[in-house]
């Protein structure tokens, strides 16, 4: 059955940066589990990200230069690689934030509106 048969949202590409930086800016450093499940969390159950989407994510984020991870202990004692935004990713989410508002906007535009 398909995700979004299921009430779940399939991840629209070039939004998982974008939630994954927001995340981090909120909530500070956290480790790849989580922030899928802060994500599961305030999407209210509707956004599930496994690690073949998340992990790709966070290497590309981490390789720009826009998150930083640290090797750390969970709650539970495991050890874990937590990430924290930088200086660089704070400016990328405003950049993307203003850039996903205008072009939501304008696809309520044209749904509202017709084409």
């Amino acid at each position: 059955m398909p995700s979004e048969e299921l009430g779940r949202i399939a991840v629209l590409q070039g939004t998982l940066d974008l939630v994954v930086l927001r995340t981090l800016q909120t909530m500070g450093a956290l480790h790849a589990y989580a922030i899928a499940t802060r994500l599961q969390q305030v999407s209210e159950d509707q956004l599930h990200l496994n690690q073949g989407t998340l992990y790709p994510a966070l290497v590309r984020l981490e390789q720009q230069g826009r998150i930083k991870g640290t090797w750390g202990r969970t709650e539970s004692n495991r050890e874990a690689k937590y990430y924290a935004i930088t200086k660089l990713g704070v400016q990328a989410l405003a950049k993307e934030t203003q850039r996903w508002r205008r072009m939501a906007g304008l696809v309520e535009k044209l749904l509202t509106e017709g084409i």
